[in-house]
């Protein structure tokens, strides 16, 4: 039985690609600071593991290494969004969004690298629209996930003689906590909440997306219209993209 770990695996994107792909004979390691709800058969095994804590993690991933036969995928999934101006945001906040967008799946991706080499798997960077595109109030969100797309991107070329492949999907809005933000008052708030998102997809839509893409070894997933026009728009016409976008977000 194949082995994915994805992260922040307890969130509505996270359950939607363990149900599909636990549908496919997969065994499922879902890690996430709150795994309440999730419980241990032989196809998922939670995990509750801060992944911005380094002793943490390691320890967490050297368990499921350790528990598993093999690790074939590895999807990073976790992360948070903050809205707000730059102008009322600070340092602290700031890095706090990178520690668990892009630093935590770093070092995922280094604890990882080994098993992912001896299945010749797949790491899959699940990254936004914001990840490649300008996005109105969010300039830490969108830094982080240009960071993560940044890596793994290069990472690619990195492992790809050793048979591993690195793919980046990236989702427009995804309907995964509205109505329940748990916003902090930094303006840190769990993804999927934003009020002021577009054209919204569920969950299990957006997961066959990904999946369907990763099975076609896609090294870019653009997951829903918005994420393909968007993709499209910075290609050929950026400037249109952000008076659009600032339109759409703003209102203006």
């Amino acid at each position: 039985m194949k082995t994915a770990v994805i992260s922040g695996g307890n969130g509505g994107l996270g359950r939607a690609l363990a149900d599909l792909l636990q549908a496919q004979g997969w065994h499922c390691v879902l890690m996430d600071r709150d795994i309440n709800g999730l419980a241990h058969s032989d196809y998922c095994t939670p995990v509750e593991v801060d992944l911005t804590d380094p002793t943490a993690l390691a320890q967490a991933t050297q368990q499921i290494i350790a528990d598993r036969p093999s690790i074939d995928m590895v999807i990073y999934n976790a992360g948070v969004s903050q809205i707000g101006p730059f102008d009322t945001s600070d340092a602290r906040s700031h890095r706090r969004v990178f520690d668990i967008n892009y630093f935590a799946a770093v070092e995922m991706a280094r604890h990882f690298l080994d098993p992912i080499r001896a299945s010749r798997g797949v790491h899959v960077a699940v990254s936004t629209v914001a990840g490649f595109a300008p996005l109105l109030n969010r300039t830490a969100y969108a830094a982080s996930k240009h960071a993560m797309q940044g890596f793994f991107g290069s990472l690619r070329s990195e492992e790809l003689p050793h048979g591993v492949h690195c793919l980046i999907a990236a989702p427009s809005f995804v309907a995964t906590n509205l109505g329940n933000p748990d916003i902090t008052p930094d303006g840190i708030m769990r993804p999927g909440a934003a009020a002021d998102g577009v054209d919204y997809m569920e969950p299990s839509d957006a997961a066959r997306i990904i999946l369907r893409g990763i099975a076609k070894r896609q090294e870019f997933i653009p997951v829903g219209r918005v994420a393909r026009l968007s993709a499209l728009m910075m290609r050929v016409a950026p400037g249109v993209y952000q008076r659009l976008m600032r339109r759409n977000i703003s209102g203006n």
